[in-house]
């Protein structure tokens, strides 16, 4: 075997410099979100932030980011003894790098009270930043570390449903965070924690979003061409027959972004008014030219 075979090439080079750069985006977002919204106004919905927020409350002596610190590196090494290094993979790297952007966003943006007075204002950008940083995370593949590593755990070495031991962890820091600061904030919490899930699925749905485009039309060839040189994409082309008119007709069917789906559809109706087009959403599209199985 050649040397220069054992060396990463160019596209390995740029896929991880991509993979790199998303995940560190998708950390510093949920770190702001911890420091700018959760933490000022006591915002324990559960995890390692939820419980680093109790516990500076109870220590104030050391600051949100401090803790998280600490609870990661207890976590990292249970996942050592527990799973192995192999098994931990970026957990690792996610694990303590959440915690730096944490500490750093404290260095940059001190806050000893809340930005606005408005607490839903806040509870609604305390959930949708985490949210969208976690899920560009788990988009490429990864994890933020904290719980995750005791759900691997969890799912190793018991027969506990993950995420239902997940969320019974989640509630006992809620009712905690309840009875420290009172109930109006428990409740807060209660519904950060349900708004929470919700938002990161349909986070990832949005990253994700496709059309599928379904085209009938009386010039097939410039619409293929169209496709194919215009757009970069490729499609499938099926031989039907009319049930009304029992003409063969060519059927085009195409995978687009929202943008290339717009472009598409202002071509047919430029070349074409009488063509027939459906654009079905879709979040989850596998095979070249976009994810890999």
């Amino acid at each position: 075997m050649r040397i220069t075979e054992l060396r990463p090439n160019r596209t390995q080079m740029l896929d991880g410099a991509k993979f790199f750069g998303w995940l560190n985006c998708g950390l510093f977002f949920t770190a702001l979100g911890i420091q700018l919204f959760k933490t000022p106004n006591h915002f324990a919905f559960g995890g390692t932030s939820g419980l680093s927020i109790i516990l500076s409350t109870l220590f104030p002596s050391l600051d949100v980011g401090s803790f998280m610190w600490i609870i990661n590196a207890v976590l990292v090494v249970l996942g050592f003894a527990f799973l192995g290094v192999k098994s931990m993979g970026w957990t690792i790297y996610s694990s303590f790098a959440l915690s730096f952007y944490v500490s750093l966003c404290e260095r940059l943006w001190p806050l000893s009270h809340p930005l606005t007075n408005d607490v839903f204002l806040e509870l609604c950008f305390a959930v949708i930043l985490p949210a969208i940083g976690s899920a560009i995370v788990f988009n490429i593949g990864a994890s933020t570390g904290g719980t995750d590593i005791v759900a691997m755990i969890l799912h190793k070495h018991t027969s506990l449903e993950i995420g239902r031991a997940l969320m019974v962890s989640d509630l006992a820091i809620v009712l905690v965070a309840a009875y420290l600061f009172g109930p109006a904030t428990g409740l807060y919490c209660i519904l950060g924690m349900i708004l929470k899930s919700t938002v990161v699925d349909s986070a990832i749905e949005s990253l994700n979003l496709r059309k599928v485009c379904t085209v009938i039309s009386s010039h097939p060839d410039q619409v293929k061409d169209f496709i194919l040189k215009d757009l970069h994409r490729s499609a499938t082309e099926q031989q039907a027959y009319g049930a009304y008119t029992h003409e063969s007709e060519k059927v085009l069917m195409t995978v687009l972004t929202r943008h290339e789906a717009a472009r598409l559809r202002n071509y047919i109706r430029d070349i074409d008014p009488k063509a027939f087009i459906t654009i079905v959403n879709s979040s989850e599209i596998i095979g070249k030219g976009f994810r890999s199985i």
